[in-house]
């Protein structure tokens, strides 16, 4: 997010608060907010761009968000996965010079 945020000072991102670790108690609050399991951790806006962040090592994409990416680019919007913030970075740059 720091990267980004430098990089890209005109172009703002969030979180979904999706992932962790919660207490049933907190979990139930935020599903009831509306959090959905499988969104992407960030969104670009203004790019229609969503992020799936995974370990560099490990991370696995799951059914819930495999359904969600599929969805968004039924959209439109272009989701990309990226296992690690190298490879995000270097995701991202790309994705932004094709919209420059």
């Amino acid at each position: 997010m720091r990267w980004f945020r430098r990089k890209f000072t005109d172009v703002r991102i969030f979180a979904i608060p999706n992932g962790g670790y919660r207490s049933q108690t907190a979990g139930a609050k935020l599903k009831a907010e509306g959090v959905s399991a499988g969104v992407p951790d960030l969104f670009v806006p203004a790019w229609r761009l969503w992020i799936e962040m995974k370990r560099q090592k490990g991370g696995r994409v799951s059914p819930e968000q495999i359904d969600w990416i599929k969805y968004l680019e039924s959209l439109g919007h272009t989701c990309i996965v990226c296992p690690g913030s190298e490879n995000a970075q270097a995701q991202v740059d790309a994705f932004a010079s094709t919209i420059k």
